[in-house]
């Protein structure tokens, strides 16, 4: 067939998810204590106290249980170990303005902290600077809830900007909930994300193209006959370039697959369903999709399949063009056919 367009394709991509993890008791402490106005630590055996608060003893290693608590509401003050200022903050960063990030030795603590330090600019940081906590104006029960630190002699000035709106006001009226008068955090969602942007490659920018059209491209190789699917610029197994491309069928042959049967966040279909490597007709690389319209307990390595298309028109420029795979009908194909690529 012709060579494609050569022009490569590039779209934003932001791979994203929840991290949840269960606190414990050490770290519930130290999180319920910051969502009600107050700092908490652990005491190892030779009597430091670690904020955050660790939960084995690092000389040791046994459990610790000895939770201290070192402050409280808007007095809490420290001192600033080591910094570096961020001068173009990014839509991730605590503060909308630039600021130093500064490991913090809170007192009472033996350990520092990490922590935003907002400050009108680097000249205005230090090693060794005094510094107040600003609480956040809403505390949930993270390390944001500490909003920022700010310099002791502009704490009740309303300098240091950078704290913006998600700070409280008078860093002396902060409320602080009794200990033991609400329910502990348990549980820490922190939402993971990554924002690039991604430039195809000649020969994906050539699939991707294809499979708007509801094509499916492969390219064979320069020194043997496989052709792989999706195509590849040069080849994995020699390091040459590819040779021509070639359009294969959207029908194939399950070869090994798996049933997902657990549900997570973010999932768009209710389990059991399989996810299957298809191995489809004129290619020698098998492809990762879903197989759906049938039983999860119906799939089987052999089964011959097709592509489900989403409407023309509908067809994004990546596999999800492909909603699904379903069974095709067909009598399932000879395990000969397809044992060397399981």
């Amino acid at each position: 067939m012709a060579p494609p367009e050569e022009t490569v394709l590039s779209a934003p991509l932001t791979p994203s998810f929840d991290y949840t993890r269960s606190t414990g008791p050490v770290l519930g402490a130290f999180f319920t204590g910051l969502r009600d106005g107050r700092v908490v630590g652990s005491r190892d055996s030779r009597g430091a106290v670690h904020v955050p608060p660790v939960e084995y003893d690092p000389h040791t290693h046994e459990a610790l249980d000895d939770l201290v608590e070192i402050g409280s509401g808007g007095g809490i003050e420290g001192v600033v170990v080591t910094w570096s200022w961020v001068h173009s903050p990014a839509d991730v960063h605590p503060l909308a303005d630039p600021f130093a990030w500064a490991l913090v030795r809170l007192d009472g603590a033996d350990t520092a902290t990490l922590l935003p330090l907002a400050a009108d600019g680097p000249d205005a940081v230090s090693t060794g600077m005094r510094v107040r906590v600003r609480w956040a104006a809403e505390r949930v029960g993270s390390i944001r809830d500490i909003a920022c630190v700010v310099p002791v002699d502009a704490a009740g000035s309303g300098a240091g900007s950078a704290a913006g709106s998600g700070a409280g006001g008078d860093d002396d009226e902060v409320a602080v909930a009794p200990a033991g008068d609400s329910e502990p955090v348990t549980t820490l969602v922190t939402p993971i994300g990554l924002s690039v942007t991604h430039t195809a490659a000649p020969a994906e920018s050539a699939f991707l193209r294809a499979i708007v059209e509801g094509r499916l491209l492969g390219r064979r190789r320069s020194n043997g006959p496989e052709v792989y699917v999706p195509p590849r610029d040069y080849c994995p197994s020699d390091g040459v370039a590819m040779g021509e491309y070639v359009e294969v069928a959207d029908h194939g042959t399950v070869t090994t697959f798996g049933i997902v049967n657990v549900p997570f966040a973010g999932q768009s279909i209710t389990p059991p369903y399989v996810t299957a490597y298809i191995l489809l007709d004129g290619a020698d690389v098998p492809i990762q999709h879903l197989v759906l319209g049938c039983e999860a307990s119906e799939v089987r390595m052999g089964m011959r399949v097709r592509a489900a298309w989403r409407p023309e028109g509908e067809r994004p420029a990546s596999m999800q063009a492909i909603t699904h795979f379903e069974p095709s009908g067909e009598p399932d194909a000879d395990p000969d056919t397809y044992a060397k690529h399981l």
